[in-house]
């Protein structure tokens, strides 16, 4: 009998495949899950699994307790991290975490990506946000529950439907979507936007950020109520 979940799991499995496609990571480092918001469960890279090796039955599905609800393999040991975004944030279908090089080279230097340029400005319309370095107490917690909680508290004052990523202090980059292939674009973007930014510094350490007036106009017109780029 065919899985009740197969066409959740094929998502999902199609959109873990685009981190290695597209560079994100190597050998099994990195996680897509994708959330079925009526059912209440996401499905999710297994704990371990080589991208190459990974098949659609390999999927994981747990439903937002953290319950498995179907699968024969660990979930990643991110999926708490998953699950605290999916419980906390309303619209998101997606989230995405990897280990892209200078994504995670700015988490590493625990710095916030700075908006230089317009393609930045294309994005969102701040600096790519980091979050404070998780304490001695909360790493004795539940680690990847307290990695969840770190982003919800930088996203206290921010919306993130508007900035759909961030950069775990010390750890690396997650992403998050409207669908779970909008997250994987984003986390592309995100490794897209932190090289052209570490560029910009290497080639000039006192760079200044993209002025306002260029920043709300290049984020409106793909993003505003008025937004004309593209097509309709």
């Amino acid at each position: 009998m065919p899985s009740p979940y197969q066409e959740l799991k094929e998502r999902a499995w199609a959109a873990n495949q685009e981190i290695p496609k597209r560079g994100l990571a190597i050998y099994t480092f990195g996680n897509v899950s994708a959330l079925d918001a009526a059912r209440g469960v996401i499905a999710i890279k297994p704990s371990g699994v080589e991208y190459d090796k990974l098949t659609a039955e390999d999927l994981v599905v747990v439903d937002l307790s953290g319950k498995i609800v179907e699968g024969k393999l660990r979930p990643s040991s991110d999926t708490s991290t998953h699950l605290v975004l999916y419980r906390t944030w309303k619209g998101i279908g997606g989230v995405v975490h990897t280990h892209s090089t200078y994504a995670t080279g700015w988490a590493q230097a625990r710095l916030p990506i700075p908006i230089y340029g317009t393609t930045h400005a294309d994005h969102l319309a701040e600096d790519v946000p980091v979050t404070e370095v998780m304490s001695d107490a909360a790493v004795e917690r539940d680690y990847e529950v307290e990695t969840g909680n770190q982003i919800i508290e930088c996203f206290k004052s921010r919306d993130p439907l508007h900035v759909p990523m961030v950069l775990v202090a010390g750890h690396g980059p997650f992403t998050w979507g409207e669908t779970p292939e909008k997250a994987v674009y984003n986390a592309a973007v995100l490794e897209e936007l932190a090289q052209m930014a570490f560029v910009t510094h290497a080639l000039d350490p006192s760079a200044e950020r993209l002025p306002g007036r260029l920043i709300r106009k290049h984020f409106e017109r793909k993003h505003g109520k008025n937004a004309y780029y593209g097509q309709k």
